[in-house]
């Protein structure tokens, strides 16, 4: 697969996806330091305080575009969540990741993200053969974002991770190229 960088900005119909930046540490502080919008995340500290969003920010400023970009999603210039995607390219495979902020829950923004880097990357990516995503079983809420974005779930690995002294299950769902392709008759996001 050619090694290609998705365009740094994107947008969709209510959002703007576009690089971090260090201004954007009081939109992180905001929804991050919530124990219910980290509870599935188990990877966020709690509390969630200004180092974390530096630091947070800072190692998103320093992933490599091209392999592993990701985005501030923002609403109204402010950002509200954050969407990645992680490429394999010697497998023609990528997986994305994402988190919203919780006030703004239940409005579609995840899946609208979420399913912008999807189509960037199939778009881009022409021997991109699948995407995928994962969440912790419990999070039904992901697993329905996974769900409208036409992924299909493909299995439930048990005990899959220990976080927090926490032993979890890990809900995977993927989409293939031609499934994706059935669902796809207007990027013009991506134009």
């Amino acid at each position: 697969m050619e090694r290609r960088a998705l365009p740094a900005v994107i947008e969709t119909e209510r959002l703007q996806l576009r690089p971090w930046g260090l201004g954007d540490v009081e939109d992180v502080l905001s929804y991050a330091n919530d124990r219910e919008w980290s509870q599935y995340l188990h990877v966020i500290p709690f509390p969630y305080e200004r180092p974390h969003a530096e630091q947070f920010i800072a190692r998103q400023i320093l992933l490599d575009p091209v392999t592993h970009p990701s985005w501030a999603v923002t609403l109204e210039g402010s950002a509200i969540g954050g969407v990645n995607v992680r490429f394999t390219f010697e497998h023609a495979v990528a997986e994305i990741g994402y988190s919203i902020a919780r006030r703004h829950w239940s409005k579609g923004f995840c899946t609208e993200a979420a399913g912008a880097v999807r189509d960037a990357a199939f778009s881009v990516h022409e021997e991109l053969n699948r995407v995928r995503a994962f969440a912790d079983a419990r999070n039904v809420a992901s697993q329905r974002v996974m769900e409208k974005l036409g992924m299909t779930r493909e299995g439930v690995l048990r005990q899959n991770r220990v976080e927090r002294g926490e032993v979890m299950d890990e809900a995977w769902y993927g989409i293939l190229r031609p499934e994706w392709g059935a669902r796809s008759a207007d990027l013009t996001y991506l134009k």
